[in-house]
């Protein structure tokens, strides 16, 4: 493919080699979003676009609100790796993926520019409207590919996005001391946290026992809901916080 027009107006577009058809013709109802966690922004591009890596995006934003398209939306991009979100494990035929150029934690994590976000905003704006991707399908690489992945991290302004309608949001509970679950641990307040997070999406097996894939869930949790602090130990404001998420998404289905 030489060239094609882009989805989103005003992107720039190079075309990466890596991509192919959308599994049995579904339709993207996510958008994933990752940190590129690279050291520069060139050599980020250059990459997904290089035929060797075997990955790319639909989008890369850079830090100065530059959006380049390298894949069409209505392709498959190679962007989540192994992953999954309620019970779904092909991601990259169910979401648009993009990529927002920062190090990362490799290369010295910092926060995302203002200008970067909201650039970011406007691009996940406008993919939401064209394929009907409701706000809690709007998720960060670590939310779908838990312990493996934990971009775009916990610096990246969930919050912010909300404030613009992007994304799910609710305010977290204040920390406060006292874990109610952690690693070891076993019983129904295990089996309720289990559950919760199985209800929101993530590939948690309800069994009880806090294991390790529940530890990296909370873990996971935290960094996009409760980022202040990210441990995977099920203290009082976790909880809270994923109780007050279950709601308002409960009510925003009445």
């Amino acid at each position: 493919m030489s060239g094609f027009a882009p989805d989103h107006s005003g992107a720039e577009v190079r075309v990466s080699p890596n991509f192919g058809p959308r599994a049995n013709g579904v339709r993207p109802d996510m958008i994933v979003l990752h940190y590129t966690g690279m050291e520069t922004g060139a050599a980020a591009e250059a990459r997904l676009c290089d035929p060797a890596s075997e990955v790319s995006s639909h989008y890369l934003v850079h830090e100065d609100g530059r959006i380049v398209q390298m894949v069409r939306e209505s392709d498959r991009a190679w962007h989540a790796g192994k992953s999954s979100w309620r019970g779904v494990t092909d991601i990259n035929s169910r979401s648009v993926g993009i990529e927002i150029v920062n190090p990362g934690h490799e290369f010295g994590y910092r926060e995302f520019p203002k200008i970067q976000i909201l650039a970011v905003i406007e691009l996940c704006r406008g993919i939401a409207h064209r394929h009907g991707v409701k706000p809690e399908m709007i998720l960060g690489h670590s939310d779908v590919a838990p312990g493996r992945k934990v971009d775009p991290g916990e610096k990246f302004p969930w919050r912010r996005l909300a404030r613009h309608g992007i994304g799910h949001f609710v305010e977290p509970a204040r920390l406060r001391g006292g874990a109610i679950s952690s690693l070891g641990d076993s019983g129904a307040p295990v089996e309720e946290l289990q559950s919760m997070l199985a209800l929101y999406g993530y590939g948690v097996e309800i069994t009880g026992v806090f294991d390790r894939q529940t530890e990296i869930a909370v873990a996971a949790f935290q960094r996009h809901f409760r980022p202040r602090q990210v441990d995977g130990i099920a203290d009082r404001a976790t909880v809270e916080t994923l109780r007050r998420l279950l709601a308002s998404l409960s009510s925003s289905l009445v």
